[in-house]
């Protein structure tokens, strides 16, 4: 049984792993998403770009199921890449002016509260908090509709107006159940630092 579970352990303890360096190209390509919206004003390129940064979110996650290489540096990293490309993406769009002020707004707001919480957390020595799957499936619906709206922005006529239409169809209920996955961390957080003090005494 020991030795069954030893490759396991390994992968929690190696940095090196697949779903890490997939999450370590998705931080190498935000700069890349910047160039193309603000320096090339090329929006479609930039939404392209987006839509795959997100599917790879969902890559990363799958390999490290599926083949065992979850590790605890990749606990960390993946949301942290998560949040690092949500908040640069949006607030590089509200710029453009391709996506609704509003919107942006309040997606911005709900990723500095988690991100000030995990940092708030981790200086008090509490362990990472897993991803859970509603805020999973929020940010996976956010990452669609992002670049939907980038979409929105490089065609005209009707074919803007249906990117538009589908960007809040999908992006609407995916930004309140994003709200809703922060409330849920709530419990966990204060498990953690239960968990912490207990270990401390």
């Amino acid at each position: 049984m020991v030795e069954h579970n030893q490759p396991i352990e390994r992968w929690r303890d190696n940095a090196l792993t697949v779903p890490n360096l997939i999450s370590i190209l998705r931080l190498a390509a935000v700069p890349i998403f910047v160039w193309l919206l603000i320096v090339q004003e090329r929006p479609l390129a930039a939404a392209i770009l987006l839509g795959i940064l997100g599917a790879t979110d969902w890559v990363d996650g799958w390999v490290a199921r599926k083949f065992n290489q979850v590790s605890e540096l990749g606990k960390v990293l993946d949301p942290t890449a998560d949040r690092i490309m949500f908040l640069v993406a949006v607030f590089t769009m509200m710029i453009d002016g391709s996506v609704p002020i509003w919107f942006g707004v309040l997606t911005l707001v709900r990723e500095g509260i988690v991100a000030i919480a995990a940092l708030i957390l981790g200086a008090l020595g509490a362990r990472a908090l897993n991803v859970t799957w509603v805020g999973k499936t929020s940010s996976f619906g956010l990452m669609f509709a992002f670049p939907l709206f980038l979409f929105s922005a490089a065609v005209a006529g009707t074919q803007s107006d249906i990117y538009l239409l589908l960007a809040f169809i999908i992006g609407i209920p995916s930004l309140i159940l994003h709200y809703f996955a922060a409330f849920g961390y709530i419990p966990l957080a204060k498990t953690a630092l239960k968990e912490e003090r207990q270990q401390m005494y």
